[in-house]
């Protein structure tokens, strides 16, 4: 299955100066995989140490962490020379070994010839729960999400359809109605698979939504266990209240998170550390309420208004309930929750993109989704379920902050008119990208 996190990890490997590498990433997204594809694939051998299944190896990180020490041990245990350049050295799971952890920098510093690659999927949470010494400026890093749209066309055979997307969305050209329609139905079928590796893949063998279900409901179940393995019992609960509650923070006409939606009296001091657990575990994505159009947008922040939204559209979908026919219908549905839907594969999108996600929201009502900086720009993002679009919000953002345009992310045809920016749903993932 390919995905866009290769083309980084080989320009990691030809970095010059590069460091050891850590891949971070929710559980499920791939990272295992990926990084033993990368090492099929560029390197001559690989080592693979899984620092929580392999208790022997792990325990000898308790000792010496010189790095010839390390080395000579891996070549003894795995049978196979290491060769700088030539050799790819992976620690998975390495939020089990904080010794392992702190090699890291035994690596950067003693042997930086050597190509080593790390993966943990709860490495933030282990860091914040334990006393662990994270290497700071002796690690490059890398983030890996859920697969966005594209990949997902990748995966099901239609690279060429992603190829077109980017073409007609660079020229504001709209597609052929009969083709439009084909990329909306994609795109409705990403709004049930999402974007878990597993999930895709199963759907690309035999294009049955009930074995998606069926996976999905099963990485779920490996979240809810995580919270329970890497929290203490009371905060558990109150990570899991705050997970369960999102797709009713959604459902809201006001998607701003609110403590009280996920218990009667609930506030940031008894629920924030839960939210710092979620994000940090890399299971739900952030949305920082701005409140002005300038740049840069991050210095106007209002760090205690925010909207939560799942890490994978897919889950969401799993999570609320919602009717796959409602999704699938080509008419229009009077529903709000479709309109939650989208904003949240908007966001995962963005997300994998690597744009910092941002809303804005004034005194009155007025509320744009969205607000990216491009440059010097400010530009408004508006999501839309369907065709039957008005952009009021947007047009007053941009008519106070002087932005150059706007976007809006709608059913519609790509197109350019009057100074806003139409982009089908189905080509979200190419905003950023210009």
């Amino acid at each position: 299955m390919e995905r866009k996190a290769m083309s980084a990890l080989m320009a990691w490997k030809d970095k010059p100066n590069h460091m050891p590498l850590i891949l971070n990433g929710a559980r499920q997204v791939g990272k295992t995989y990926l990084l033993r594809e990368f090492g099929a694939k560029c390197f001559e051998n690989t080592i693979y140490v899984h620092l929580e299944n392999q208790v022997a190896v792990s325990a000898f990180f308790e000792g010496d962490l010189t790095s010839i020490r390390i080395l000579k041990y891996l070549e003894a245990v795995y049978n196979q020379p290491i060769v700088a350049g030539k050799t790819l050295i992976i620690f998975d799971e390495i939020q089990c070994s904080e010794r392992a952890l702190m090699a890291l920098k035994t690596f950067c510093e003693e042997a930086p010839e050597y190509h080593v690659a790390a993966a943990g999927s709860l490495l933030g949470v282990a860091v914040n729960r334990e006393k662990y010494s994270f290497p700071v400026g002796k690690v490059d890093e890398i983030s890996l999400f859920p697969l966005d749209f594209e990949e997902f066309l990748w995966a099901m055979g239609k690279r060429f359809f992603s190829e077109e997307i980017r073409a007609h969305y660079a020229e504001n050209q709209p597609f052929p109605d009969p083709i439009h329609q084909m990329l909306t139905e994609l795109y409705r079928h990403y709004l049930i698979t999402g974007g878990m590796p597993a999930v895709v893949k199963q759907f690309t063998e035999n294009q049955s939504f009930i074995d998606v279900a069926d996976i999905q409901g099963r990485i779920l179940n490996e979240y809810l266990a995580d919270m329970a393995k890497y929290a203490t019992a009371s905060t558990s609960v109150r990570i899991r209240a705050c997970y369960n509650s999102i797709p009713a923070q959604l459902a809201k006409e006001n998607t701003k998170f609110q403590y009280k939606v996920v218990q009667r009296g609930g506030s940031a001091t008894i629920f924030g550390e839960s939210i710092d657990w979620l994000e940090s575990a890399g299971i739900v994505l952030k949305c920082q309420k701005t409140n002005h159009g300038h740049m840069p947008i991050a210095a106007y922040a209002e760090l205690s208004d925010f909207k939560l939204y799942m890490a994978d559209t897919g889950l969401l979908t799993m999570k609320s309930g919602l009717a796959y026919q409602t999704i699938l219908s080509t008419i229009e549905q009077d529903n709000a929750f479709m309109g939650a839907l989208a904003e949240n594969y908007v966001a995962q999108q963005f997300a994998a993109n690597h744009i910092p996600l941002f809303y804005w929201k004034n005194d009155n009502t007025a509320e744009v989704d969205f607000v990216l900086q491009s440059g010097t720009d400010i530009i408004p993002v508006e999501v839309k379920k369907g065709k039957r679009n008005k952009s009021i919000s947007m047009n007053i953002f941009a008519q106070k902050y002087g932005s150059p345009y706007s976007i809006r992310i709608s059913q519609k045809h790509f197109g350019f008119d009057n100074k806003i920016k139409s982009v089908p749903l189905y080509a979200a993932f190419c905003v950023g990208n210009d």
